[in-house]
């Protein structure tokens, strides 16, 4: 007898999951997930092959106790000889990288620890009768109408593969996972609401909630009920790229989210995902879709601490299987998940089983990018090579919701997306720019601090927004040394769950029409629902003093003229060099567009931006890691991929930042974290952990985080390796500063009294 998967408790093996029951299962849900884009048979071999060095004596013993054997590449190995005809053999390349990863990761196809490596590996023999148990069939292999590009077949082909290796984990995981609990006596409810079965439902909340809410009869909202039913009128078109182009104010995630419902209706569509580019209005978009739609329909997924090292880490520990399988990332199965740019992308560019674990549930649904022009800079080209490839071959349809869009139109962005002005689902938005036009931009010049802090003094409410969260500081504490009321201070130095504090005390000051002086860093700019009468903001990009502008006058209840953004250059604090440059391109602007908040300059900055950075759009080369060459194996072309080099590589955010966990003992507002902290030290899995925890972490450059444990204001958490990092001196963390964490050396000597 053949095995899978063992029981501890059952020494006669007469519960223990026999392998060809494994492989047969793992191979119909694989199927059944691959036939959303066509590639069901692929999927289905991924499947049935995946575990195939399991029919050897060395893995059996394995379950026994017995050393760790290498099961994933016998299948890979196989699948290779199998495939007869040459186009097939293509997809079993890629097939075979899938295989030899589903644990570990999809290897590189050369190179150290490469499949090449692996497949040269002196390997246990498999016992024969695995050709009668499972009898693979590697026949029509490639998916049928894919749209193939001239010049990115082979990035096309390495996403392929990613996406079978997503079937393949996820088949695995479930399949694993129900045998665990049945033989437990009990069943997983891992199911979701289906979005297609419940859409009408789902419509019919929106319309009763858009009903409901509260209207005052002002020209802002009428013009956000007029790109609502042009919006929802849209949702006819046929499925692929679109853009919404809408002003701040001007109503995009409700609009958004009437086209993703009434378009995933008309077409079938499974899923939304909203992607948000910061995770400090996530909870803000979530709350939003969870009023309309109702509970257990929206899945939030976004987290400050690494869990696929957490996940790794646990592999290490030798943690039980079954516990194990509770560490894996969301399957993304939610009618509708709210998630950051930074999983969304790092997870399209993954080699890792925890990440790409969702990705084929990206297939046949709506995909909407709010504030799109965020991408970062450097990954820009492979972020819009995934999203053409997610609506060309995999029946998405993607919406790039902004205020200002970003040129990446073919034919003026080499390469870029098809996106012509049918695909606009705002009515003209040249004409809603002028109709929503709010603010008045002045150009400053350059500002000392004292400037700075003297003309906030002469408003009561107003925002102050700056480049670095050290000038931030800086200007909060100067304004509180000259007595100015109500002044705020909003910076990552904050942990998120006390942000949200901070952005309901000003909403209330704003309401109440109370004094409030609020100085913040650029996370209040992109989305954050907040309406000043005056804004003053740091030279950069012209996007940004778009954003910034988003946050003055918001709901047109002043005239235009009186509410003005003052865009300065600070004396003191030079702006990074990044920012320094795309400031200088937005300076460029002034002399060519009176109006540097129209469509058209816009279009002209991002093209002059686009242009000056050429190829650093893929810094790291992600486009040429994906190659067609003649392999060793075989005298036709066959890929060769970079699948663990890529994933090492690509980082929507190369910060380099490094997470504290504020977690005090006299603070009832992080309670919360310190309850999870006391489950995990009592058996919560990590992975668990992690999630819950992100709302109260700061992210530290890692010499500031060093600098802290070695003079013990921060700990590990035992038992958890350098995971899991909480602050233990309270006094470094100011209920309106945050972590002041350059003063932990001072404090180490002289100690937290001082």
């Amino acid at each position: 007898m053949w095995y899978a998967h063992s029981l501890p408790d059952d020494s006669s093996k007469s519960h223990w999951q026999l392998l060809a029951s494994h492989l047969k299962g793992v191979e119909i849900l694989s199927a059944e997930r691959g036939a959303k884009f066509g590639a069901t048979k692929a999927a289905a071999l991924a499947g049935v092959l995946h575990d195939l060095g399991k029919y050897t004596l060395e893995f059996q013993r394995r379950l026994e106790g017995g050393e760790r054997v290498d099961h994933a590449t016998a299948g890979a190995r196989e699948i290779l000889g199998l495939a007869s005809q040459a186009i097939d053999r293509c997809i079993a390349e890629i097939i075979a990288h899938a295989i030899a990863g589903h644990h570990g990761g999809m290897p590189d196809s050369i190179g150290e620890a490469s499949l090449d490596c692996r497949l040269k590996k002196q390997l246990p023999a498999l016992d024969p009768v695995w050709r009668e148990d499972i009898a693979p069939i590697a026949e029509g292999l490639t998916p049928a109408g894919f749209s193939w590009r001239d010049n990115g077949r082979a990035r096309q082909l390495a996403f392929l593969g990613r996406m079978i290796f997503s079937c393949l984990v996820d088949a695995d995981y479930r399949d694993t996972e129900a045998f665990y609990a049945a033989a437990k006596g009990g069943k997983v409810d891992r199911d979701w609401p289906r979005l297609n079965d419940n859409i009408d439902h789902y419509i019919e909340r929106f319309d009763h909630y858009m009903t409901k809410k509260p209207k005052k009869d002002t020209r802002v909202n009428a013009l956000r009920a007029e790109i609502l039913s042009h919006a929802r009128a849209r949702a006819q078109a046929t499925k692929g790229l679109f853009t919404l182009t809408v002003p701040t104010g001007g109503g995009k995630t409700l609009a958004s989210l009437a086209f993703a419902l009434d378009h995933a209706k008309l077409h079938g569509l499974e899923r939304i995902v909203y992607a948000i580019p910061f995770t400090s209005i996530i909870d803000q978009t979530a709350g939003i879709f969870r009023e309309v739609l109702g509970d257990g329909v929206v899945l939030e997924h976004h987290s400050s601490i690494d869990e696929e090292r957490i996940e790794n880490e646990d592999r290490n520990h030798k943690r039980e299987a079954a516990d194990k399988l509770k560490l894996a990332m969301e399957d993304w199965a939610a009618p509708v998940v709210v998630t950051t740019n930074v999983q969304l992308f790092e997870s399209l560019h993954s080699n890792r089983p925890s990440r790409c674990r969702k990705l084929h549930n990206l297939a046949n649904c709506v995909i909407v990018l709010d504030e799109a022009q965020t991408i970062p800079l450097p990954v820009l080209r492979p972020c819009l090579d995934a999203l053409d490839e997610l609506a060309r071959n995999y029946g998405a349809s993607i919406v790039l919701c902004t205020a200002t869009q970003p040129a990446v139109a073919a034919p003026d962005f080499p390469g870029g997306l098809d996106l012509g002005p049918e695909r606009e689902l705002a009515p003209n938005p040249a004409r809603l720019h002028e109709d929503l036009k709010r603010v008045r931009i002045d150009q400053l010049g350059e500002k000392t601090d004292d400037e700075l802090i003297a003309a906030l003094g002469e408003t009561s409410q107003g925002l102050m927004i700056v480049n670095s969260r050290k000038h931030a500081l800086a200007l909060y504490r100067e304004a509180v040394e000259c007595g100015l009321d109500g002044v705020i201070h909003l910076t990552t130095r904050q942990y998120a769950a006390h942000r949200r504090r901070i952005l309901e005390h000003v909403r209330q000051s704003l309401k109440d029409d109370a004094p409030c002086r609020l100085i913040a860093t650029s996370l209040v700019e992109a989305g954050v629902d907040l309406d000043f009468p005056r804004v003053w903001r740091a030279e950069a990009g012209l996007d940004q003093i778009a954003q910034a502008a988003g946050r003055c006058n918001r709901e047109g209840r002043r005239l235009p003229e009186e509410s003005v953004v003052g865009v300065f250059r600070s004396a003191e604090h030079k702006p990074p060099r990044e920012i320094a440059q795309l400031a200088g391109d937005m300076g460029r602007m002034m002399g060519k567009h009176a109006d540097l908040l129209s469509p058209d300059a816009m279009r002209d900055y991002f093209g002059e931006v686009y242009w000056r950075k050429g190829e650093a759009l893929d810094r790291h080369r992600v486009g040429g890691s994906w190659l067609l060459s003649r392999s060793a194996r075989g005298p036709y072309p066959s890929p060769s991929f970079n699948y663990r080099t890529v994933a090492e590589k690509f980082r929507m955010i190369e910060s380099g930042m490094a997470p504290v966990i504020v977690a005090r003992e006299n603070e009832p507002q992080e309670a919360p974290a310190r309850e999870v902290l006391a489950a995990l030290r009592g058996g919560l899995p990590p992975g668990a952990a992690a999630r819950r925890l992100q709302s109260f972490i700061v992210q530290v450059p890692p010499k500031a985080r060093d600098l802290l444990l070695r003079n013990g204001h921060v700990r590990f958490v035992e038992g958890f390796r350098d995971q899991f990092v909480v602050m233990e001196n309270g006094s470094l963390y100011g209920k309106d500063t945050g972590l002041l964490w350059e003063n932990a050396e001072y404090l180490g000597i002289e100690g937290p009294s001082i």
